[in-house]
């Protein structure tokens, strides 16, 4: 069980990485991938049906909590975007910042913008991600 892991953890979870960093990936791929590693995980091969002794989502808790710390690829997926949106919001002097504003958002902020008509596809990316770097942001009170 510990080489499978370390075989999900370094092969099957690591090699999307990049792909879901540019791109957000369909749920419908991201489900399937999550099927695959589960169905490597427990043990499954072609057609046979083994049980699955723990749910999935206990699997992907962090070993701390009692889980064995897999990624859920969507979520994960989601993550990563929300984090290049907050990159966005703190590098308002970038080259891709200023052509998104002139585009998507002309007389409001990043965080305020909305899809809009014809969206491109990183456009629709980044907006995919409000809901999940909305529920992340904080008020900071202070000098600065």
């Amino acid at each position: 069980m510990a080489g499978r892991e370390i075989l999900i953890k370094a092969i099957a979870q690591a090699t999307p990485m990049y792909t879901m960093n540019c791109f957000k990936l369909p749920d419908s791929l991201c489900n399937e991938l999550n099927s695959l590693i589960r169905n490597f995980w427990w043990g499954q091969r072609e057609r046979e049906r083994k049980l699955a002794w723990i749910a999935w989502e206990k699997m992907c808790t962090p070993k701390v909590e009692g889980g064995m710390g897999f990624k859920d690829l969507k979520a994960f997926n989601l993550a990563l975007h929300a984090k290049q949106r907050w990159w966005f919001t703190q590098n308002t002097d970038s080259l891709a910042h200023t052509v998104l504003k002139a585009r998507y958002f002309p007389k409001s902020n990043f965080l305020e913008a909305q899809l809009g008509k014809k969206p491109s596809y990183t456009w629709r990316n980044l907006m995919a991600t409000k809901e999940v770097l909305w529920q992340g942001l904080r008020w900071n009170i202070g000098n600065r």
